[in-house]
């Protein structure tokens, strides 16, 4: 068992070095945002997470479904979208990844499956984003192949391009964004920034 840290562990003030680094890091960060344009307010995201609740509930609120919120981006749409969604499911959560933090894709790497039974079942997928879809068609397909009845996916934000894999399209879209790097609302900028609210873009380049 993991014992938390003795009370005079958690009171040590870190080393002069390390609070430096991090406040150096915190200051190009906050810089970094400053220069960055927001796509979608704080506000119309809100109305987003209406509209998607909305078709939600019309297509599942009599079908008992298990939510599946793909982990970490998934975690933040899932927070809003939840609340609103007044009539009786289950949650769970798969984590799988090919980002780590990066800013392409590599492998696909499977970090925690669902702990309840899928067969028989209709699975809502929650996650942040549809962009080039293979990890959302992985998780999709997943589902099937653990006996789900029926896969919907819903995502808050979807990436416009032609790069999409094969096979995947989302039953739910909450706004279509451009195919620029984009954070906040569950999107992260190498690791940072999935708690914000509205969407954000890198500037782009001349």
């Amino acid at each position: 068992m993991i014992k938390p840290p003795a009370d005079d562990d958690a009171n040590k003030p870190m080393p002069n070095d390390q609070a430096l680094d991090f406040r150096t890091q915190v200051a190009e960060l906050e810089f970094l945002l400053s220069t960055c344009d927001c796509l979608v307010s704080a506000q119309a995201m809100q109305a987003v997470y209406d509209r998607l609740a909305i078709q939600i509930t019309q297509a599942l609120h009599h079908r008992l479904p298990i939510v599946l919120v793909v982990m970490n981006g998934g975690l933040i749409v899932a927070g809003q979208i939840l609340p609103r969604l007044m009539f009786p499911l289950e949650v769970d959560y798969v984590h799988a990844t090919r980002y780590k933090g990066a800013k392409t894709g590599g492998a696909l790497d499977w970090l925690a499956c669902p702990s309840r039974t899928l067969s028989g079942r209709d699975v809502l997928i929650i996650d942040d984003i549809l962009d080039e879809g293979i990890t959302l068609k992985a998780v999709h397909d997943w589902c099937y192949h653990a006996g789900a009845a029926k896969v919907w996916t819903a995502v808050a934000t979807n990436k416009r391009h032609a790069n999409k894999a094969a096979g995947i399209q989302a039953d739910f879209i909450g706004i279509d964004v451009p195919n620029r790097y984009i954070f906040g609302e569950g999107l992260d900028y190498h690791g940072y920034f999935r708690n914000l609210t509205g969407i954000y873009a890198l500037p782009e380049t001349p």
